[in-house]
């Protein structure tokens, strides 16, 4: 008999399929917010029609600031910087326009917030499995929350858990808090309209690999199994349909849908394995971005786990419509056909810092959690010729 557990996350409302500035101004004046926060990143910025001036304008006199200098991978210096600012403008409610690496600010801004933490060195209390003898913090009476609206698949604003880079050491840590989720995540296909084409495919990649990681996970259990799959059915479908027909909203809709959906194992609490944890190590040491990551990894974690797991795997094969072919094959040929980077090469990885890659990819415990499993740095530097 199985046993384990399935968390549920604090997260109120899922809208999806309405403009993002009516749904922003809608879930404010539903939680009677006042004071109104927004952090984003530069590129967003810049344009006066994309989600994030339209939201601005949308808001009216509740918008009290904005941070638009969220870098990517989330930097705990970027975090700081942000939750001063909000602090100074009196924030009572929060709202995370982009892609992954600003909501994980913004949950880590929150924890600022809650615990008016005004350095860097401030946040090594609170990393995950540190904290106050395990306990989560005392919280003010009224913590401030978020509000998401995504612009990319990275699905960052299903989760409690929120990855910040330690600049000094270029360690990707984590922070968690069940509160850290969004309130309510808003799901707008024209939000994803702005977003550079490589960064919305390879998000949905990561997606993907979400999926697959939860779904061939040795915690799946038949609650989160039919999610992991339906993730990657919908994101197997959508995303070449979004290269052919990249203004029509249904196709990025349905994406939303399938990214939301494969992040769900995750959020209950199923963990993910060697392609995240060495992606961990590629984006935080190496500055990959986070999808593409995901493009070089998941293809040569799956051809590797498949000693393993290769009738679990069959699963994967039959969901993207093709049970007689390997995973890992099908889904390099999406990479490829979605003009990704398939290789370590391709994004900037020397053979020399292989080595490198190999022993502090073994530090994440999500590595161990492999499938196949993972004991020495040999094991992940055999994971990493097969992505050469």
């Amino acid at each position: 008999m199985i046993s384990g557990h399935f968390t549920v996350q604090a997260q109120e409302r899922i809208v999806f399929g309405k403009p993002a500035d009516i749904a922003v101004v809608e879930e404010s004046q539903r939680y009677g917010a006042r004071r109104v926060f927004v952090l984003s990143t530069r590129s967003l910025a810049q344009s006066d029609e994309g989600p994030l001036r339209r939201i601005e304008r949308a808001l009216g006199p509740k918008h009290v600031g904005t941070c638009a200098a969220i870098a990517a991978h989330s930097p705990r210096e970027d975090v700081i910087a942000a939750a001063a600012q909000a602090r100074a403008a009196r924030a009572d409610l929060l709202v995370a326009v982009g892609g992954g690496s600003v909501v994980d600010a913004a949950k880590a801004v929150q924890l600022c917030l809650w615990l008016e933490l005004e350095t860097p060195e401030a946040l090594d209390l609170y990393l995950a499995g540190k904290g106050s003898a395990g306990k989560e913090p005392a919280l003010p009476n009224e913590p401030v929350r978020t509000i998401s609206v995504t612009t990319t698949f990275s699905a960052a604003e299903f989760t409690s858990v929120a990855g910040i880079t330690e600049s000094r050491t270029r360690t990707k840590q984590t922070f968690s808090h069940r509160l850290f989720v969004p309130r309510s995540v808003i799901l707008d296909p024209a939000a994803t309209l702005a977003t550079p084409e490589w960064l919305l495919y390879s998000t949905g990649i990561r997606a993907i690999d979400h999926a697959a990681e939860t779904y061939c996970s040795p915690r799946a259990n038949p609650a989160t199994e039919a999610l992991s799959l339906q993730g990657l059915r919908l994101l197997t479908h959508a995303l070449p349909e979004i290269k052919a027909r990249l203004h029509d909203l249904e196709p990025r809709l349905e994406a939303q849908f399938g990214m939301w959906q494969a992040v769900a194992a995750v959020a209950a609490g199923v963990g993910v394995g060697a392609s995240h944890g060495i992606g961990y190590v590629l984006g935080g040491t190496y500055g990959v971005p986070h999808g593409h990551t995901s493009c070089v990894m998941l293809p040569a974690v799956l051809r590797w786990n498949a000693a393993e797991n290769a009738q679990r795997q069959r699963a994967l094969s039959d969901a993207m419509g093709a049970p007689d072919r390997p995973a890992s094959d099908l889904i390099a040929e999406l990479i490829a056909g979605l003009d990704l980077p398939r290789s370590l090469r391709e994004v900037g990885i020397d053979a020399e810092n292989l080595d490198d890659i190999a022993r502090r990819a073994l530090e994440y415990e999500v590595v161990r959690m492999n499938p196949r499993p993972i004991r020495r740095a040999e094991d992940v530097r055999e994971i990493l010729e097969l992505a050469w």
